[in-house]
């Protein structure tokens, strides 16, 4: 390392730290590079001169000491802007706490997404690695596309895709059954649900976990559409079953901006939730709290899924060992847009 590197944010250089630290430059550069080579004892000393002077090394000293870029980048085609927040927010955690940048790469508007836009983004940025969640994740040929070009990838789903070395994985399909379990319980026997759009891994899971656990019950599914993963989706969705006989009392929503859907054609029918209708949504977003009645959801703990995701990835580049499958759990929050079915007798 050449001159003498200085923070980003303060006057502080490294010869301050290795100066405070009582060790040498060298040393205090194999502590910000993160080298296997210095004790505990050593790493706690400069790390705490670090603190001290609030020394924050600038990426592009530390790239040309490593051959590395400290960005991770971020590949996604998610249109559900609370649930991009949230894998945003763990990633840029864990970076932030690495000592690295997140690089945001969405699909462009008004474009399927495709592995050469993926490919092209990891060319020209000169990210150290990517992490891929749903759906473009599932986006057929990129896993070996990239396994081809040796990239580092973490990838988030709801189910096992073949070619990526490491993944964070979310158990939808039991999480989804244990919903129908519920509305089954709560007496319901005429079900409906708004699918996710064709073709996609969540769709598939959701739709299988919940067919299968109505069907498991001697319960009936009365209705059954598709969706987008938008809110007139699911309006559009919920019209249909809400206008068909017979009229299902419960409505699983494959996410929870279709479920929202939901509560606006019941409304407009004057059909009450939970008294006529129940609905329960997914996701467990901050939308299933703003809306009324407030929704019944799953949680998907989307943050700590990409925090995980970004864990691994930045394991992977420094060459530390790591789980290459992490499972997150989905539960079942219960909110105000369900309750006992109506035909039920009434106390």
């Amino acid at each position: 390392m050449s001159g003498l590197q200085t923070g980003e944010t303060t006057g502080a250089t490294i010869l301050d730290v290795a100066a405070l630290a009582k060790v040498s430059i060298r040393t205090v550069s194999r502590v910000i590079n993160r080298s296997k080579f210095v004790n505990a004892e050593t790493r706690s000393r400069v790390e705490a001169a670090v603190e001290e002077l609030g020394f924050r090394p600038s990426l592009r000293a530390r790239g040309l000491a490593t051959g590395r870029s400290y960005l991770i980048g971020l590949v996604h085609d998610e249109r559900n802007a609370l649930v991009l927040h949230s894998v945003q927010r763990g990633i840029a955690a864990e970076a932030s706490r690495r000592g690295c940048e997140l690089v945001v790469h969405p699909v462009p508007a008004g474009q399927e997404p495709s592995v050469d836009d993926v490919l092209a983004f990891l060319a020209r940025s000169h990210v150290d690695g990517i992490v891929i969640p749903p759906t473009l994740s599932g986006l057929r040929g990129l896993a070996e596309a990239l396994a081809e070009v040796k990239a580092h990838v973490v990838a988030m789903s709801s189910a096992h895709i073949d070619g990526y070395e490491a993944m964070v994985l979310s158990n939808e399909r039991e999480a989804v059954g244990q919903a129908a379990r519920y509305l089954i319980e709560l007496g319901h026997r005429q079900l409906a649900l708004i699918a996710g759009p064709a073709g996609f891994h969540s769709t598939r899971e959701r739709r299988a976990g919940f067919v299968d656990a109505v069907q498991g019950a001697g319960a009936e599914l009365v209705g059954e559409v598709a969706g987008d993963y938008g809110f007139e989706s699911g309006v559009a969705g919920a019209s249909r079953l809400l206008d068909s006989l017979p009229r299902p009392t419960a409505i699983f929503a494959s996410n929870d901006i279709m479920a929202a859907g939901v509560l606006k054609a019941a409304a407009a029918r004057n059909i009450a939730v939970p008294g006529e209708l129940s609905v329960v949504g997914f996701d467990g977003s901050p939308l299933a709290d703003m809306v009324i009645p407030a929704l019944t959801t799953l949680q998907r703990p989307m943050e700590s899924m990409a925090q995980d995701a970004a864990r691994c990835l930045l394991d992977m580049i420094e060459g530390v060992p790591t789980p290459m499958r992490m499972h997150a759990t989905v539960t079942l929050r219960v909110g105000e847009s369900t309750g006992p079915s109506p035909a039920l007798p009434r106390p």
